[in-house]
């Protein structure tokens, strides 16, 4: 299987057609994945910890909406088998049962699987250092042979206080430079540029004024790596543009 990083915006994805037009024909083009495996920006938990292998309600873990965007349901089957074999990959593992997906996890899903028809489990970040991230993705890459679909689930820049008024709005210089820089490093396979993004990379303090938005990236490089080495195959850019102000940019590896 192909690994993910998806920018996967708040709720109100659901309204955009553009953008949850490009998801859906994103995941058509996939292979029929037997489950996802999400790493979202919006769960940091340490120990690492895995959520529910059963269908639960989601987490609406945001705050100001209309009320019918806590109206939504994604009634994903539980994936117990993946549980199983992350457990066996990472031992020290903690399950918590109750634990549903996130709005990280299931608005992307809701667009690139409608039907709910794939199981999902969704697995925490217990830190954001890239390069333990990537390690555990590295860790996790064996889970491709197996028809697991692996997604990191963040937001390519992700700056609250710079957005733009509207979706269709101009989005700042700084995320302009950052999302170039982060589609230039991909696409060339520098790893080592990306992992150190907050040296490296131009304007990454506004682009990323804390970095868990960026940090499901590097699970990612790291389920993608190549066993012999430590470079990532190089990456490509599948969705890009702006959502009031934020760089939307989407890679494929594999």
């Amino acid at each position: 299987m192909p690994v993910l990083y998806l920018s996967h915006g708040a709720p109100p994805l659901a309204d955009d057609r553009v953008w949850s037009g490009q998801l859906a024909r994103w995941s058509a083009g996939l292979p029929r994945p037997r489950a996802v495996l999400m790493v979202s920006a919006h769960w940091e938990e340490a120990p690492l910890s895995i959520g529910a292998t059963r269908t639960v309600p989601l987490v609406y873990d945001f705050w100001g909406f209309p009320q019918r965007y806590y109206e939504v349901t994604y009634e994903a089957p539980g994936a117990p088998e993946l549980a199983d074999a992350v457990r066996r990959m990472l031992p020290g593992v903690h399950h918590d049962p109750e634990r549903g997906l996130d709005h990280g996890a299931y608005v992307p899903l809701k667009e690139m699987y409608p039907d709910a028809d794939v199981p999902v489990l969704q697995m925490s970040m217990p830190t954001l250092d890239p390069e333990r991230l990537f390690e555990l993705g590295r860790r996790l890459a064996p889970l491709r042979d197996q028809g697991v679909l692996i997604v990191g689930s963040g937001f390519t820049t992700h700056n609250l206080r710079a957005m733009a008024p509207a979706p269709d709005a101009p989005p700042p210089a700084f995320t302009v430079e950052f999302d170039d820089w982060a589609e230039r490093s991909v696409a060339a396979g520098d790893v080592d540029a990306l992992l150190d993004f907050e040296v490296k990379a131009p304007a990454a303090r506004l682009a990323h004024p804390r970095t868990e938005h960026f940090a499901p990236l590097f699970v990612a490089l790291g389920a993608s790596a190549d066993d012999a080495g430590s470079d990532a195959p190089r990456g490509r850019s599948v969705i890009d543009g702006y959502w009031f102000g934020m760089a939307k940019r989407s890679f494929q590896f594999g």
